[in-house]
């Protein structure tokens, strides 16, 4: 059991219910003289659903152990996303709405780490940083530079991401999956 203060972003849980959360947002909010109340937002990991659920500081929710695998990204298949156990070659496969926003920035045959829960693939852990290629974005003119703005670019994964104006379609550059920022050109 863990004290509702010390979830953060990433946490995963069980609550009374028996169903299993994972905190995408975290608020400690304090009131005056009386308890502080803790805001969240929730991802229920089986279904999909998100929630926001508030909590009484003091109260207490019975976390739990993920497992952890390396696992190769093979494919898509519109509705799942197809992986591959290096070591075993099991494929685990995962729906699209348990991946979320981490689903475009999977390209084939990256690495990632594959969370399971009671042996059932429920969520990935991507890389800080992806190479991707640019595939179309403005033309660079004489005189843009490395500051003061930037234009949009999509990648061959199909992500926009805002770029400096000297990156061009065909350019490799490294993007931050934690926020889909740009982060230089390989």
């Amino acid at each position: 059991m863990i004290g509702v203060q010390d979830l953060r972003k990433g946490t995963t849980f069980v609550d009374d219910d028996g169903n299993l959360y994972r905190v995408l947002d975290y608020q400690h909010v304090k009131q005056g003289r009386g308890n502080a109340t803790i805001k969240t937002k929730l991802r229920n990991v089986r279904t999909g659903a998100t929630i926001d659920k508030n909590f009484q500081s003091g109260g207490r929710v019975q976390d739990v152990r993920l497992e952890h695998q390396t696992v190769q990204y093979l494919y898509s298949d519109g509705e799942a996303y197809h992986f591959m156990n290096t070591d075993t070659y099991e494929q685990p496969i995962i729906s699209a709405d348990m991946l979320g926003d981490s689903a475009q920035f999977l390209k084939e045959n990256i690495m990632v780490e594959l969370l399971t829960y009671e042996d059932k693939p429920i969520e990935i852990e991507l890389p800080t940083t992806v190479d991707l290629k640019v595939t179309e974005t403005a033309p660079g003119y004489k005189g843009d530079t490395a500051s003061g703005g930037g234009k949009p670019a999509t990648l061959e994964t199909g992500v926009v991401v805002t770029v400096p104006f000297f990156v061009n379609v065909g350019d490799t550059v490294r993007v931050d999956t934690r926020d889909g920022s740009y982060v230089t050109r390989v």
